[in-house]
């Protein structure tokens, strides 16, 4: 009966929302009834000609009667009707898609053809219920192949390819407007990373889509953006980047973190003169592992942690100079890559402990990226950077979607914004107006 209900609640932004507690009057006894006649005559509950699909065909022909009803201001065979002008005219057939699967319904008609039903409005196929759900299977990294798959076994509903394209095809319209939605004045911290996903141009190539994500004032997390390239970015792509940031109301940024993009420092200066860069830690551990063999990887790890760990700048160049003693002769590769990186490594060393924590390294943005990644793997490879893009939004649009990553969020990174209000100069504070 839920299923059923949930099916009509949306089908129409201007339908009454049907809430638990409006049902809490129907009498129980009368559904112990109804199951109970459907169980002796050998009635299924769910599936094809089932109970639920034939209360839900008699749900939606009893709406549709109300709505002609007070279009055409009397009741049926009511006498007031006479002389009105414009009368009931029989019924049409149509076949609807609906959260239990497809059900037949008697759709009311007028003589003047004026009549327009919202609950299952004229060419309207499939209840918003339905769509609801191709969408939620596709941010799960479902193909169409497989949503159709799906709502054939599960539902019995025969929904083409071309219909679920369509269908996801809406949020389209939404992440245009969500990516272009205004944004905070000031943030504490901007996490950029890019997640490579493999698109059909041509030829399958691996393409970065560079996210960023925010922690705003209040400590909640907001996805500001995402953005495609073809791997060679530089600083006048992350100056289109930044800009667009900045003209959507981001007038403040105290920290970025990122992991050694080409060029974004630069504009990182060039936009918000004041912002921090700050490389992340664990990928600057990461590449550094790539210049040495696997057996020496725990040695390196444990001859760097005194480096990113050290209580000072100054203490960090000595233990880092160490570190160049012992390993520079057999990669000297890693002692560069870590040169080229010192001036975005050691802006944390200067921080607190609250804020060394969640600055250090992208991790809070590596969750999400987990998330896409999964979506991601299940497709495969994308026809157009289109198609990628409306994936990776669908996977951000389902994150948390109880809340409670929200709470734990908030509650992690409380201290570290206590911190940050004091070692900023009150430059939150702004942010928080």
């Amino acid at each position: 009966m839920t299923e059923m209900m949930s099916g009509v609640e949306h089908a129409d932004d201007t339908t009454p929302e049907i809430r638990p507690a409006a049902l809490e009057g129907l009498d129980e006894r009368l559904i112990d009834q109804l199951v109970g006649q459907a169980r002796a005559g050998g009635l299924k509950l769910t599936g094809e000609g089932g109970m639920l699909q034939q209360l839900t065909k008699r749900l939606l022909e009893s709406a549709l009667e109300g709505e002609i009803t007070d279009h055409l201001g009397y009741d049926k065979h009511d006498p007031a009707g006479r002389g009105t002008g414009n009368s009931r005219n029989g019924t049409r057939s149509k076949t609807v898609l609906t959260d239990v699967g497809p059900v037949e319904i008697d759709v009311p008609r007028d003589r003047e053809s004026s009549f327009e039903p919202r609950i299952v409005a004229k060419r309207q196929k499939r209840l918003t219920g339905v769509d609801e759900m191709v969408i939620s299977l596709s941010a799960k990294g479902l193909t169409t192949g497989e949503i159709s798959a799906h709502l054939a076994e599960v539902y019995g509903a025969e929904v083409s390819r071309q219909t679920i394209s369509t269908i996801t095809d809406k949020v389209v319209e939404g992440m245009t407007e969500w990516q272009n939605r205004p944004l905070d004045v000031v943030y504490p911290v901007v996490f950029i990373d890019a997640i490579h996903v493999k698109v059909r141009d041509g030829q399958v190539a691996n393409r970065p889509i560079h996210v960023a994500m925010a922690v705003t004032c209040e400590g909640q997390r907001d996805i500001l953006g995402l953005w495609a390239g073809d791997g060679g970015e530089g600083a006048k792509y992350w100056l289109h980047v930044l800009t667009e940031l900045r003209n959507r109301g981001v007038a403040d940024v105290l920290m970025v973190v990122c992991d050694g993009l080409t060029g974004l420092p630069d504009a990182v200066t060039t936009v918000w003169p004041r912002t921090i860069v700050q490389t992340c830690i664990v990928h600057l551990l990461r590449n550094s592992f790539r210049y040495a063999g696997r057996q020496h990887w725990d040695a390196i790890a444990k001859a760097l942690k005194p480096v990113y760990t050290a209580p000072t700048e100054a203490a960090a160049k000595e233990r880092f100079a160490e570190f160049a003693d012992a390993w520079g002769a057999r990669y000297p590769a890693i002692v560069r890559l870590w040169d080229n990186a010192w001036a975005e490594f050691v802006p944390f060393l200067a921080f607190d402990v609250e804020i060394r924590r969640v600055i250090c390294s992208t991790n809070a943005i590596e969750s999400v990226n987990a998330r896409i990644r999964r979506a991601v793997k299940a497709r495969g490879h994308f026809p157009n950077e289109q198609a990628a893009l409306k994936c990776v939004y669908l996977a951000i649009m389902s994150l948390d979607p109880t809340g409670t990553g929200r709470k734990r969020w908030m509650m992690r990174w409380k201290p570290a914004l206590n911190a940050f209000e004091i070692a900023f100069d009150g430059r939150l504070a702004v942010g928080r107006k």
